[in-house]
């Protein structure tokens, strides 16, 4: 079930709550010269809902551990006998990416950016890793 603080989900609910509020009453009052109160209210009442629900979510969201993060590593599996941990940071912009060499042919495979130390943390720390080679 997507969560309503997606992408996918939450622009459409705002756009139809914009729409039965304030845009078919709008017309209808240009039009006909009356306005009708019962669209604002069930419009209204939907951005309503919407934003409770929302911030519920984002409360609910708000510390935990992303799920591409709960996942990295199994997707992105580390074998400490095959490999050993890269910093691979570009001279020219400083830009830093984390992960990991092949210690035979020196294939790199990326696993995530780091803007931060905190984001460093966090590459250990999913890993298991104490040690890390910087590399330019």
């Amino acid at each position: 079930m997507k969560k309503i603080n997606s992408i996918h989900f939450g622009g459409p609910m705002l756009l139809i709550a914009m729409i039965i509020g304030f845009v078919i009453p709008g017309i209808i009052w240009i039009f006909i010269d009356r306005f009708l109160w019962e669209f604002s209210v069930v419009g209204g009442s939907i951005f309503i809902i919407f934003m409770i629900i929302f911030i519920i979510e984002m409360h609910q969201d708000f510390g935990k551990v992303p799920f591409y993060e709960k996942e990295l590593k199994n997707t992105i599996p580390f074998d400490k006998n095959v490999q050993y941990a890269v910093i691979k940071s570009s001279i020219c912009t400083g830009e830093m990416l984390a992960g990991f060499k092949d210690k035979e042919n020196g294939h790199f495979t990326e696993v995530m950016l780091i803007k931060s130390e905190e984001d460093l943390k966090r590459f250990k720390d999913i890993y298991e890793i104490t040690d890390i080679k910087k590399e330019y």
